[in-house]
């Protein structure tokens, strides 16, 4: 049996370093981008209205239309969390461009001292490219003690631009659903992940 030279086995021994080196760069790259997939996604959301996300906007266009469209207001809690969340207006009739105001008020019911934080989403999703928030209170926390309530406004307005999207003309309805979650080191959790109660969780002292 011939015995491999000192070169063959230099070489080999090479190429199973820069094949070792290889794959621990793929595994970084490929955690890196699992680091940066959420927020990637969020940005992509935010510019898109992909999943009915809203937009983001600092005040309106100044271009008024001659259309209304009905915005709804939808409450959730999460199960467990024990707050009261509703909308002063279940329902306001908006016209397109013009800047609108809602508030939508928060009580804690529970015994304890308890930090949410809201989601939201809008309804049709295609819609949501056209419905710029200026203000919102969703994923900022806010720590209540029992009893304690608080109102914060949401303030929006439907872009004209709807206007071009032949698909939305016969869009009547909008629907901006907000959820209330317990809320742990700035994320949402979920205690039960079978539903959401609507307006109100189930507590035995209510």
């Amino acid at each position: 049996m011939t015995k491999p030279s000192d070169s063959r086995v230099a070489t080999h021994s090479a190429k199973s370093t820069r094949t070792a080196l290889i794959c621990v760069g793929v595994a970084f790259s490929m955690l890196g981008l699992s680091f940066a997939a959420v927020p990637l996604y969020d940005l992509f959301c935010k510019v898109t209205g992909f999943g009915g996300t809203p937009q983001i906007g600092t005040a309106a266009t100044g271009k008024v239309l001659d259309r209304f469209i009905s915005v709804r207001f939808d409450a959730n809690v999460a199960p467990g969390l024990g707050w009261k969340f509703e909308a002063e207006s279940p329902e306001i009739s908006a016209q397109v461009g013009i800047t609108q105001t809602v508030f939508y008020k928060v009580t804690n019911r529970s015994d304890r001292t308890v930090t949410g934080i809201a989601t939201y989403n809008v309804t049709p999703e295609q819609s949501a490219a056209y419905f710029v928030k200026i203000q919102c209170f969703c994923f900022t926390e806010h720590t209540l003690k029992p009893g304690e309530s608080f109102e914060a406004p949401v303030v929006f307005y439907i872009d004209p631009e709807i206007a071009q999207n032949r698909d939305l003309d016969g869009i009547k309805a909008i629907t901006l659903s907000y959820t209330y979650f317990a809320s742990k080191a700035g994320q949402p959790v979920a205690e039960d992940q079978a539903g959401t109660a609507k307006g109100d969780a189930k507590n035995p002292k209510l």
